[in-house]
C-alpha cells in the first residue's frame, strides 16, 4: 500500500486501496465464520484462490467486482449513519 500510495501513477492506489478494504471487509467476515468454514472440505484452498483472484492484475479481478457490486452499494447506503456516528463520538471524546 506505501508504494502504491508513493508512486507517481496513481491509478495503482486505487487498485490496492481497494484490495484492502475487500480483505478487511473479508477478514472481519472470516472472523465470524472461520468457526464454521473450517470444517469444509478444501476451504483453506478456496480462501487461497479467492484472495488470488482479489489480487489479480486484471481488470475483473475480484476486488474490483466485490468492490463496486457489494461493499460500494452498502457503503454509500449507510454513510450518513456512520458519518453521525463518528461524529458524535468524537463530540464526546
Amino acid at each position: 500500500s506505501i508504494k502504491a500510495i508513493e508512486s507517481s501513477n496513481k491509478e495503482d492506489d486505487t487498485t490496492w486501496l481497494t484490495y484492502w478494504v475487500v480483505y478487511g471487509v473479508f477478514s472481519v467476515a472470516e472472523f465470524f465464520s472461520d468457526t464454521f468454514l473450517y470444517w469444509f472440505p478444501f476451504y483453506y484452498a478456496g480462501k487461497c484462490l479467492f484472495l488470488v483472484w482479489c489480487m489479480a492484475p486484471v481488470s475483473w479481478n475480484g476486488s474490483q467486482v466485490l468492490y463496486h457490486n457489494v461493499i460500494r452499494p452498502c457503503f454509500l447506503k449507510h454513510h450518513q449513519t456512520v458519518d453521525k456516528v463518528l461524529g458524535n463520538l468524537t463530540t464526546k471524546a
